[in-house]
């Protein structure tokens, strides 16, 4: 049963990008309603990897590994050279409602010359065995709904401290196993979309006694691309999680054995947020949101019913450090911050990782920041095992 439940929840978000609020009356009233922006295929904004999701899942301008085709494809030309690494990733997800629905990525990355970068990822998402059933609560058999994304990523550096990067992405998301309700036949989704990445890594500035400091700097704009339909009518397509990304970080290097970084993440959906309307269906707040997603892309910057103070509720913001002793040990934490009335995801992360000749392991735990709210994403973990094929040759 929870597993149904878990589905239904799915399939809502993902078809509600049409959801109407209550009645807009231009006061204060409107800010104490729960406001959430719905998209498609929710999963392929999580993030993937254990190392990332020990610091509180800020990416955009962190050091560049394996798994930079997720989080800023700009890196990928910064990574060390010789880079030859492969990085796979599993996270048990939604754990406390349901104990088999599991998040599993991979990725290989590579530095092919001393200004080229390359990476392929692939992100499965299964929700486990569903029991299906219909309006009135008649079985239907049962399903394995699942999502999956195929990415390729391309960086370049345009100067030895400037890099930019593209990526490709196939989406295809099966959540109903073609089962059809009330004569509607519904069918798997798929999509393209792209992402365009920059990077800035500063050169090291000696701070005498052997300490040198740097400065990182990333923007990511990352799964922009068609809707997805579940059904034949492209009326109730939805948007993807389109988002912009921009991070920055600062980088210390204590001595040969310590170093130490710390960075911040904005995040901005860059769909539209849905208007308001009347009990009639006209719109008496905000902007029409069923518009092309380019249009959408632009539109979601100041298309929100409440203003410009709604607009700054819709961004998010991630902090995270690092610290690494003598290459082979990460201490990890971060913290994500969420607006109440755009969803409200607020928690603590904790992460270690441990790096041995050609392997690595990361771990990360999510802690929810409110002791009086159950999240079901409460104790999640990630762990991520890496394999440098180059350190093995």
């Amino acid at each position: 049963m929870k597993q149904f439940i878990a589905l239904t929840l799915l399939v809502f978000f993902s078809f509600s990008a049409n959801a109407q609020f209550g009645s807009f009356n231009g006061n204060s009233d409107y800010f104490e309603e729960l406001r959430t922006i719905s998209v498609a295929v929710p999963i392929i904004a999580v993030s993937p990897d254990a190392r990332a999701g020990g610091m509180g899942d800020v990416g955009a301008a962190t050091a560049p590994d394996a798994n930079s085709i997720y989080w800023n494809t700009g890196k990928l030309a910064f990574l060390e050279d010789g880079t030859n690494t492969l990085s796979l990733s599993y996270t048990p997800w939604l754990n406390r409602l349901v104990n088999d629905i599991n998040l599993a990525h991979i990725s290989y990355a590579t530095k092919f010359d001393e200004r080229q970068g390359l990476a392929i990822a692939m992100r499965y998402f299964s929700l486990g065995e569903i029991n299906f059933r219909d309006q009135d609560n008649q079985p239907q058999g049962t399903g394995q709904p699942y999502e999956f994304t195929l990415n390729a990523g391309y960086g370049l550096q345009l100067s030895e401290n400037f890099s930019m990067g593209v990526g490709l992405r196939f989406i295809f998301s099966d959540l109903t196993n073609g089962l059809q309700t009330a004569g509607i036949e519904t069918t798997p989704g798929s999509s393209l979309a792209a992402d365009l990445g920059f990077y800035y890594q500063s050169d090291r500035i000696s701070m005498g006694g052997g300490q040198y400091q740097s400065f990182s700097g990333g923007l990511n704009i990352s799964n922009v691309g068609g809707k997805i339909s579940y059904g034949t009518s492209q009326e109730s397509a939805d948007f993807l999680p389109a988002n912009m990304r921009l991070g920055a970080g600062y980088h210390l290097d204590i001595d040969r054995y310590n170093r130490f970084s710390i960075y911040a993440d904005f995040n901005k959906l860059l769909v539209p947020t849905p208007p308001v309307r009347d009990e009639n269906g006209e719109i008496i707040g905000g902007v029409d949101d069923n518009v092309s997603p380019f249009a959408g892309v632009i539109q979601s910057f100041s298309d929100a019913p409440g203003g410009t103070r709604e607009e700054w509720q819709e961004v998010n913001i991630n902090v995270g450090a690092e610290y690494w002793y003598d290459n082979k040990f990460a201490f990890r934490g971060g913290y994500q911050y969420e607006n109440e009335k755009k969803g409200g995801r607020q928690y603590y992360t904790i992460g270690l990782g441990i790096q041995y000749n050609v392997f690595g392991l990361d771990f990360a735990y999510l802690i929810p920041a409110s002791a009086t709210v159950t999240s079901p994403l409460e104790n999640t973990l990630r762990f991520t095992l890496l394999f440098n094929f180059e350190q093995a040759q």
